[in-house]
């Protein structure tokens, strides 16, 4: 699936919802399905700066493609993490660093996640962004 398909998915699924408590909770219930990241990657190296909760993020490159393991301390930023992470992972670094992400606002995330988590957000994907450079620059 393209990440355009599955921002597509994303967005769908947060239209059945006719409120934002409901989001809200989806959110949540998303971040339960997020890629675990290994323990031994819980560490500061792997910490994204620039968010307010502890997030975590772990990439591997195989057979060409990234693929993202991640965890928060916090459950909204969780799920946070878990859609971005179900968007950009499997995908090749061209492809992560070209992807336009318009899911964040299509959804209304943007408009609706209190300042800090917003810009958790932007740092969550400026690092997948920077894996996915990395990633690109090596496998040269």
């Amino acid at each position: 699936m393209s990440i355009e398909e599955t921002e597509k998915e994303l967005v769908d699924e947060f239209a059945l919802f006719d409120d934002w408590m409901g989001k809200y909770e989806y959110i949540i219930d998303l971040g339960k399905d997020v890629p675990m990241i290994d323990e031994k990657y819980k560490d500061e190296n792997h910490t994204i700066k620039g968010c307010q909760s502890k997030v975590w993020l772990h990439s591997e490159m195989k057979d060409g493609r990234i693929y993202f393991t991640a965890d928060s301390d916090a459950m909204i930023t969780k799920g946070l993490v878990a859609m971005v992470v179900r968007v950009l992972s499997g995908h090749t670094p061209e492809e992560i660093l070209g992807a336009k992400l318009e899911f964040i606002d299509k959804i209304g995330l943007t408009e609706h996640l209190s300042q800090t988590r917003s810009n958790g957000l932007v740092s969550m994907v400026k690092q997948i962004k920077l894996d996915a450079a990395a990633h690109k620059a090596v496998s040269k």
